[in-house]
């Protein structure tokens, strides 16, 4: 008895049927998506002019003293050194938000009562995170 061994053709992969299943979801897709577009509702919203415009909340409070003693809250000098004053304008430019970052920018000649001052108002109020700003090589921050 002899066997032969049969040469097999290889096999083959029938794609007509995969091509058009993909082609009924493209198409499924496509025509599902342009349904969407269409079934929603347009409706045109009323337009307001604001009467007031909103001030802009800062990010942080800078208080500045000068050579002199002189304090300046976000660039705006203040009418005198009492504690009373800085602690009305810290609290007029911080609001409600008492999480703000005070930066104190004094001058290296400053009097060192007029920062503690400062520092002094700005504790009373509760503001919290008192930062001094400093120069590094000739370069400020």
């Amino acid at each position: 008895m002899k066997f032969r061994s049969r040469r097999r053709s290889p096999p083959e992969v029938n794609l007509t049927s995969l091509i058009d299943v993909v082609f009924l979801l493209l198409l499924f897709f496509m025509v599902s998506a342009t349904f969407e577009k269409l079934g929603r509702m347009q409706v045109e919203l009323p337009q307001a002019q604001p009467n007031v415009e909103q001030e802009q909340q800062p990010d942080r409070i800078t208080v500045t003293v000068d050579t002199e003693g002189q304090f300046f809250v976000n660039d705006r000098e203040l009418v005198n050194t009492d504690i009373e004053t800085v602690k009305r304008a810290l609290v007029s430019v911080a609001g409600e938000r008492r999480d703000l970052p005070l930066v104190i920018s004094a001058d290296g000649r400053a009097p060192h009562q007029a920062v503690v001052t400062v520092m002094d108002a700005a504790s009373q109020i509760g503001l919290a995170r008192v930062s001094f700003a400093i120069k590094r090589n000739g370069v400020t921050p």
